[in-house]
């Protein structure tokens, strides 16, 4: 079932592209540069069932990194306790992916299966540092595995040194165990308070350096605060006070400051129809992120109302 986090996995990986090639190569130990295009697929599947309707599974991530090898990847997000059935829902989705795409040649089926990886936000005795398919065919037998990377196996330094700012959002989990002790001690929940506030020190400094953009901070920011307000329903001092911390970082990191930022790239570059367009890319983030209204999108982009409706019209189609 989908929760919170798979939401905010799927949206940091589509909304912020370029932190996806340091987690790839983390994973899978590649090399890539962060130049290469990265192409998304769509993420729902049917899966083909005799005797039965057809069911659909919907994957958190498909893509392809066109490098000078092209290669497909699949990621997947996981909270729950590893029991088997992750494993089995993740070859179903890998051999549906692999069958959409496949080619057939003279009645010979060529498919080709994806580089899969599984992120575990919480990990357990229990939790493998790998998964791995055995597939036997009449013509023999194929085996490999399938990797897992564990976010509380990352310190805080870990995810800035290595580029990881993907997992941000899912730092939290780290300190769940801490949850009961930080709700009822004010010593310790401002220890996690001031832990916080170096990581928005971090990205803020990201920020002026060039290494990520006003939205990608942004979208960071909002992120961790929606997986925190999720994970701590029941430890009302954690989500309140650090919550509100990620609230108080998100009026600083503005819509406008965003639009700002897209705008000045759009001169720097002598194109004013960049402007136009940026400002469109920037409404059409804040529709689906749908917390705003359309008169606000329109007064924070420059946009006028109409122009705002005919985009939310777009998303619908």
């Amino acid at each position: 079932m989908a929760t919170i986090y798979d939401g905010a996995f799927r949206t940091i990986l589509n909304d912020c592209r370029k932190l996806i090639i340091p987690l790839i190569n983390e994973i899978f130990g590649e090399a890539y540069t962060g130049e290469e295009e990265i192409r998304f697929f769509p993420n729902e599947h049917f899966l083909n069932q005799q005797d039965k309707a057809n069911k659909e599974r919907i994957t958190d991530t498909n893509f392809a990194i066109l490098g000078k090898i092209p290669k497909k990847y699949h990621l997947e997000c996981e909270s729950s306790y590893p029991d088997g059935k992750i494993t089995i829902r993740l070859f179903e989705y890998d051999a549906q992916i692999a069958l959409d795409e496949g080619k057939v040649t003279e009645e010979t089926l060529t498919v080709s299966f994806p580089n899969t990886a599984v992120l575990y936000l919480r990990a357990y005795k229990k939790t493998p540092d790998h998964m791995r398919y055995v597939i036997v065919t009449p013509g023999g037998t194929v085996q490999y595995d399938v990797p897992i990377m564990k976010v509380q196996a990352y310190s805080l330094d870990d995810i800035f040194e290595k580029g990881l700012l993907m997992l941000i959002p899912f730092y939290i989990f780290s300190h769940e165990k801490s949850f009961p002790t930080y709700n009822n001690n004010e010593q310790k929940l401002a220890e996690l308070k001031a832990e916080y506030q170096k990581i928005l020190d971090r990205l803020d400094a990201l920020e002026q350096q060039g290494v990520i953009g006003a939205f990608e901070k942004r979208t960071i920011i909002e992120l961790s605060g929606d997986v925190i307000q999720e994970i701590a329903q029941k430890y009302k001092n954690v989500q309140k006070d650090v919550g509100d911390m990620m609230r108080g970082a998100l009026i600083d990191t503005s819509a406008r400051r965003i639009l700002n930022q897209g705008i000045k790239q759009g001169i720097n570059q002598g194109i004013n129809q960049g402007i136009t367009e940026t400002k469109k890319r920037t409404a059409l983030n804040m529709l689906k992120r749908g917390k705003m209204t359309i008169e606000e999108i329109a007064e924070d982009t420059g946009l006028s109302v109409p122009e705002v409706e005919q985009l939310a019209k777009l998303q619908t189609v």
